[in-house]
This record gives structure tokens, C-alpha cells and sequence, in this order.
């Protein structure tokens, strides 16, 4: 596309303007007139609209109430024992840590395997069949 002679000259003077001014800051004129009111409005009585009344509002006997959830199961009493050992005996050493509180060595050892034999009887009892693929464990 071919420019005219005339355009050239034109972007040189207006950078050559953008440069004369560089650095000077715009003086702006006050307004005399604020552009925002800021006094308060008081609302009088006669200003208060009525509420418009919803004609979708379902009535209260016509409630979705879900019903009461079923209890939450309670494992057998060897996998209780094992999970306690798994997670019950770190937060013991923990607390024990952080109190500085020593332990005979023969309980250290009875943590510990507490802590091993919970967890090698939970990947003992897990299940050795492969889940279906669809199966993401969601019940509903």
C-alpha cells in the first residue's frame, strides 16, 4: 500500500511533540461544581415503596425435607484395632514428641509394632478382585 508523502511528515511531528513534552505534567483546571452529591438522603415514609409480592414462592407444607441419613457403620472390631495402630500410634510419638515426654524402650518397640502389624493387616485384608472400570465408588 503506498503512503502519502504528506503521512510521514505527520508521524514525525507528532513524536516529535510526544518528545518536546516528555516529562511535563498536564495542568488541569478545577471544576466548581462537585460531580457527585454527596449529602445523605433521608427516606421519608411516603418513599418507601411495597413490596412486590413473589408468586413462585412454594408454601411451607410443600417443603423438600430429606430424610434422616442412616447411621455411620461401624468397622469390625480387628479393622478398628488395626487403623488405630496405623494412625493412633504416629499421633502418640507426636504428642510424646512435642510434650518431651520419654518412653520405656519396650513401649517404643510395642508402637512400633503396633504401627507395622496394623498396617500389614489392612493390605492383608484388602481385596485382590479389580474393581469394574465404569466403578468410580460413588454409592447413591
Amino acid at each position: 500500500m503506498a503512503r502519502d508523502d504528506d503521512e510521514p511528515l505527520a508521524d514525525e511531528r507528532e513524536w516529535q511533540e510526544i518528545v518536546e513534552n516528555f516529562g511535563e505534567r498536564a495542568v488541569l483546571e478545577p471544576d466548581d461544581e462537585p460531580l457527585v452529591d454527596v449529602t445523605p438522603r433521608v427516606l421519608e415514609p411516603d418513599d418507601v415503596e411495597e413490596p412486590v409480592a413473589v408468586r413462585d414462592q412454594v408454601p411451607a407444607d410443600d417443603e423438600f425435607v430429606p430424610p434422616e441419613p442412616p447411621p455411620i457403620p461401624r468397622p469390625p472390631a480387628d479393622r478398628l484395632a488395626a487403623w488405630l495402630g496405623v494412625f493412633g500410634v504416629p499421633a502418640v510419638v507426636l504428642f510424646c514428641i512435642v510434650l518431651g515426654i520419654s518412653v520405656p524402650t519396650w513401649i517404643g518397640l510395642l508402637m512400633a509394632a503396633g504401627f507395622v502389624g496394623g498396617f500389614c493387616y489392612l493390605v492383608v485384608r484388602m481385596s485382590d478382585e479389580p474393581r469394574p472400570p465404569w466403578d468410580d465408588g460413588a454409592v447413591l
